[in-house]
């Protein structure tokens, strides 16, 4: 009898003490989490628990923060091949701890310098004429409906920028060689790894993308060489990309752009109707850029600046902090139509303005201050949702993703993005090199005169965004959300999920979000009706009954939100601990020493 009830006395206490991380603390709600991850002398959080302990094993063998995010993100570009690799682009912010400062760089690849807007065009009119055009390829090829690039076959693929900034970023920040930070992917590419469950969801719809392409993509990314991807456990290896790492780590960057793997992908794209060639490959750089922020209610929101939509989430900021958001409730009907509709003007600029700023003269400044956000804060009408929204009028100043974070002893942190953007990419993939070129210049637009209309050496608008916050001139958190034009509505949410509702790091990542769509974007699409809101399941009925009330095309949906992970920084008695958390939503894990 006393054995039942200490039973019982210590099963209620252990409910009561795991209440705060089960409940929601505005609206009483229960919704799935887990505890944040604590460590004192380092951190690596990525969306794949093996290449999280790449990372963790770097920084025990005396890497840097960013040798850690190296290493993890050419492991993740092997076991994640749905999201990123070698073919795409990659932006990192990185917080030195010697220097105090942030460091910003862009490593997106600009569009081919022998292929012309006039070409492209002709391209572009010869595929929407063709009968055979099919699958994802349709996107735009109706007669009367403006130009678009499409996501798959040569026209989308832009120079890969993701091998160019690994270079940069060990230059300036590693403590290994090059060499030694792409070790474990190509251990893993060649003695193979099981593959986890959601990358094998997302892979299997590869041959059904990807068939009648020129390349190797069936001998690359199937089991059989036919059709067969890998299903949840499977071990596959890539001995192609093994080899392709292994000239990297040997000779540099140059092995990429200048030497053997340069000289292949030119033959191939001569060989099949491709645009890019070796010249395009030899001009490449990466481009070390200023972070920008906005204060957010006393913390220092850095974002990269474009070609990037980084600023996007700036804007939301600005707009919401007009708003007293924590009086209105977490999810409550307020608080989501008030965000949605920041959100709405935020797009509207982010369609005319973001683009290449060597193309275009961006009014980044007028974006981001805070009289410009107090002006388009009054669009918003708080029992009705805007069906159309224009671009402003800042003043001119003159003159599928992965997303990992790490920290390091010394108290260096890296915040990186690395994408193929769309599916796997453009399903290009030169045989013998082991991994598939980007889509990322699906992002231009064809509409002549647009800030991001294609041109030849261009980068395109860019997707991917890494995030940090700085609190009182020292770092808080690095961050990030993948997932297209999720990223900038994620970052608002994680961000607001703790500043202003008090959430914890893993809690912020992991409570019900939205997303709006259908917005105008800056390939040319129009926002006419208002576009439409997908609600995750935790979100209350009450709430979406309220926001279809004030004219929202409300959506309930299971995917597609995007996949967070994030390190804080918290000081307990004079030591630094590092707060690790990883998406749930995803296969990931956070883990420190």
């Amino acid at each position: 009898m006393r054995i039942s009830f200490l039973f019982v006395v210590v099963a209620l206490l252990s409910t009561a003490i795991l209440a705060p991380a089960q409940i929601d603390r505005i609206t009483g709600k229960a919704f799935v989490t887990r505890s944040e991850v604590l460590a004192r002398h380092g951190m690596v959080c990525t969306s794949v628990p093996l290449a999280t302990q790449v990372g963790i094993d770097i920084l025990k063998r005396g890497g840097s923060a960013v040798d850690a995010a190296i290493a993890a993100n050419a492991t993740l570009g092997l076991m994640e091949p749905v999201s990123n690799g070698v073919g795409g682009d990659l932006f990192a912010i990185v917080y030195s701890a010697k220097e105090k400062k942030l460091y910003g760089i862009n490593g997106s690849g600009r569009s081919p310098l022998g292929l012309s807007y006039d070409q492209m065009k002709a391209e572009l009119e010869k595929l929407r004429a063709s009968p055979a055009t099919e699958g994802r390829q349709n996107r735009g090829i109706g007669k009367t409906e403006p130009l678009y690039i499409p996501p798959t076959g040569m026209l989308p693929i832009s120079v890969p920028g993701c091998v160019d900034a690994w270079a940069e970023l060990q230059k300036k920040f590693g403590k290994l060689s090059l060499g030694d930070d792409l070790a474990p992917a190509i251990h893993y590419a060649e003695e193979g790894f099981p593959v986890t469950e959601l990358i094998a969801y997302y892979w299997s719809f590869g041959p059904r993308f990807y068939k009648g392409l020129p390349g190797a993509f069936l001998q690359t990314y199937t089991l059989d060489g036919k059709g067969r991807t890998p299903a949840k456990g499977d071990v596959f290896k890539n001995s192609a990309l093994a080899q392709t790492l292994q000239l990297i780590g040997e000779k540099g960057r140059d092995a990429f752009y200048k030497g053997e793997i340069a000289d292949k992908i030119d033959a191939f794209m001569k060989a099949n109707g491709g645009y890019l060639r070796k010249v395009d490959f030899e001009k490449h750089t990466s481009t070390w850029v200023e972070p920008v922020s906005v204060n957010y209610r006393g913390y220092d929101v850095f974002e990269l600046p474009p070609n990037g939509q980084g600023i996007a989430a700036l804007q939301i900021l600005n707009i919401l902090e007009g708003f007293d958001l924590k009086a209105m409730g977490r999810n409550s009907p307020d608080t989501l139509h008030t965000m949605i509709e920041a959100k709405k003007i935020a797009w509207a600029d982010r369609a005319k303005f973001y683009a290449d700023p060597a193309f275009a003269r961006i009014p980044l400044k007028g974006l981001l201050s805070k009289s410009y956000a107090a002006e388009r804060r009054k669009l918003i009408d708080p029992q009705h949702a805007a069906k159309t929204v224009a671009p402003g009028n800042p003043a001119l100043e003159q003159g599928d993703t992965i997303y990992l974070c790490t920290a390091d002893d010394e108290g260096n942190m890296v915040s990186l993005i690395q994408s193929n953007y769309s599916g796997m990419g453009s399903g290009i993939v030169v045989p013998g090199l082991g991994f598939m070129f980007q889509d990322r210049g699906e992002l231009f637009s064809m509409e002549p005169g647009h800030a991001n209309v294609y041109a030849p050496g261009k980068r395109p608008f860019h997707t991917i965004i890494p995030g940090f916050v700085m609190k009182d001139g020292k770092p808080w958190e690095a961050f990030g959300v993948m997932g297209g034009g999720m990223q900038p509505q994620g970052h608002v949410q994680v961000l607001t999920n703790q500043i202003d509702f008090g959430l914890n790091v893993q809690e912020a990542g992991d409570a019900a979000r939205w997303q709006h769509e259908g917005d105008n974007e800056p390939t040319g699409e129009k926002m006419t009706n208002g576009g439409y809101v997908d609600l995750e399941s935790g979100i209350p009925y009450e709430t979406a009954r309220e926001l279809m009330k004030r004219g929202h095309h409300v959506r309930l949906d299971l995917g597609g939100y995007g996949g967070y992970q994030a390190i804080k920084v918290e000081m307990h008695e004079g030591e630094r601990v590092y707060v690790g958390a990883s998406e749930s939503r995803k296969d990931g894990m956070a883990a420190g020493y």
